[in-house]
Formats: structure tokens, C-alpha cells, sequence
């Protein structure tokens, strides 16, 4: 027996989108790209989210992760998790450029903070990654650390917040389902005690089987024709392949604990629109509060034997 029709339109509507409709509708989180391609086999590029556009390393934000399925090379998740905070922009990238990505936001972190490792402890680099390999160069390392440094100075410069989706910085290789995947992103706002909040999500999407997608319940990944699938090179559409990353963002003063429940419910999500979660995805989820700051603390003396 399904739903009343006035009952289905209350949840579909039941939360407004963000003026932009993206996650940077969260107050102060900064979106930057570099793509990197050209017209033959090099498809891939760099995005930088900024989880505020202050002094992250010195004004630390709470934070969890989960790991959905773990067959990914991502940085940063075990201390992320362990102390709750994130301190770094986020990198995602490919997943072998992924030690470029950490060198160059160290290095990045090191420019900006003349502390790091000296008075005050090392930072923790997140990056993030999906394999780009089946329409990308991957094995050629086109992804420098230029390209990372000039994401996140992009992240810096966007004044209107508003950024591209699709095709675009990491997530120019990308396929989904099959299809072409990429950056998409989406908000939504809430009330809370009488106030409004915001929740944004932006998601790395190269997941799912061929001929899976399904969009509003319908499944119209049946309807596509094969030959649409084979000219993204997916050969045969009999496996999950790839991964997603997603980042969640809100202006809710959330704690590490309620956060990590949080990056745990895109899950449900990715069932709604046909994954199964292939045993060789990498879909992994991050979510963060910018609503409370948590000052850098020195590190503890050393300590010495009687």
C-alpha cells in the first residue's frame, strides 16, 4: 500500500534548497577546480573544498568520517576520526595522484602556518580520491602540485560561491553508472529551535553498475541503450566499478560524534540510485560543522624518566 499523494509531495518537499543549491551554500565552505585534460587521453584535474576560508590548522573544525566500503587510498581519515577536527582544506584528486596531493597541502600548510612542527604538531592532510583510469591517463601523473596549490587558491578567489559541476576538476574522469560522472552537488535548508540551517553535500561520483541508474524510483538505466555505455569504456556492465567520495557540510553546531553518524547515512542514498556498493569500490563519506571553532592546542611536554 503506498503513500497518500499529498503525504509523498510533503517528503519530496519537505526541505527548501540553499539559494545555490550547492554546498557552498553553508556558510563560508569555498569550492575550487583545476582541470587538467586534453583532446585525447589525459582527463583528469583537482578540487579543493575549504571548510572555512580562515586559518584552519589554528581554528580546527568538528568533523567524522565513515568508511562505507574501503577499498580507497584516501589521507587523513584515522587521526580525522580519532580526534574528531579536520584542520586542512580538502584535496580530491585521483587516486594515484594522491601522494602529490598530500606533498603539495603540506607544503601548503606549511606556507601558511609558521608553526607546523616546530611549536606546534604536524598537520593532517585530507585528501581524497577515485580511480580515473578508464578515461583518464592515470599511470602518466599529469595531476602536479601546481595544480593543487592553484585549486585552492581558485577555492580562495570564489567570492560568489557558486562553482561548476560535471566534467570539472577531479571529477573530469570520472563514470557513473555507466555514464559520465563528475562533481555534483546540492543543498538544503532546515529549522531548528526556530532557527534556520543549512546542510550541503558535494560528491566525487565514479560508482555503479551499467544500466543500474534510477532516478525517482524509476529504473532508467534498463532504457539506455548498451552502445551508450561502451562509449564511456565500460566494456560489459557486469560489475559495480568505482567509487564515490562524499562531503558534508553544515552550519548545525554538531559534534564529532553526531558528524560521524551523519557521514554514515549517504549509504541510503546510494541505494536509492541504483549502487550496490561493489566489493571494489572505494565510497567513503566526510562530514563537517562549521558552526563551532576549536583553538589549536600546543603539544604536551615531553616526558622523562625518573
Amino acid at each position: 500500500m503506498g503513500l497518500p499523494k499529498n503525504c509523498e509531495l510533503y517528503l519530496r518537499a519537505r526541505y527548501e534548497k540553499g539559494q545555490k543549491n550547492q554546498i557552498t551554500d553553508v556558510p563560508d565552505v569555498c569550492v575550487g577546480h583545476v582541470t587538467v585534460c586534453n583532446d585525447s587521453d589525459v582527463q583528469t584535474g583537482v578540487t579543493a573544498i575549504l571548510p572555512h576560508s580562515g586559518d584552519t590548522f589554528h581554528n580546527k573544525l568538528y568533523a567524522g568520517s565513515d568508511v562505507i566500503n574501503g577499498f580507497g587510498k584516501s589521507v587523513g581519515l584515522i587521526q580525522l576520526d580519532t580526534l574528531g577536527t579536520i584542520e586542512t582544506p580538502i584535496i580530491m584528486t585521483n587516486t594515484l595522484s594522491v601522494g602529490t596531493a598530500t606533498t603539495a597541502l603540506v607544503k601548503y600548510m606549511l606556507r601558511k602556518n609558521a608553526d607546523i612542527a616546530l611549536t606546534a604538531d604536524t598537520s593532517n592532510p585530507i585528501v581524497m580520491e577515485c580511480n580515473d583510469g578508464r578515461l583518464n591517463d592515470i599511470r602518466g601523473l599529469h595531476v602536479k602540485e601546481e595544480h593543487v596549490m592553484q585549486a585552492i587558491e581558485n577555492a580562495e578567489k570564489n567570492e560568489s560561491g557558486t562553482f561548476e559541476e560535471g566534467a570539472v576538476g577531479s571529477g573530469t574522469g570520472m563514470i557513473c553508472m555507466g555514464l559520465k560522472g563528475g562533481i555534483g552537488s546540492a543543498s538544503r535548508t532546515l529549522p531548528i529551535d526556530g532557527k534556520k540551517y543549512t546542510i550541503g553535500v558535494l560528491v566525487m561520483t565514479n560508482f555503479g553498475k551499467a544500466g543500474n541508474l534510477v532516478v525517482g524510483g524509476k529504473a532508467v538505466g534498463e532504457q539506455i541503450p548498451s552502445n551508450i555505455y561502451s562509449d564511456y569504456g565500460d566494456e560489459t556492465p557486469k560489475g559495480d566499478k568505482g567509487s564515490v567520495i562524499i562531503i558534508i557540510a553544515t552550519d548545525i553546531p554538531l559534534t564529532d560524534r553526531q558528524l560521524k553518524r551523519i557521514a554514515k547515512r549517504p549509504v541510503a542514498a546510494l541505494g536509492k540510485v541504483g549502487s550496490y556498493i561493489g566489493h571494489g569500490s572505494g565510497d567513503i563519506a566526510v562530514a563537517f560543522s562549521t558552526a563551532n571553532k576549536i583553538k589549536n592546542a600546543p603539544p604536551p611536554p615531553p616526558c622523562c624518566g625518573s
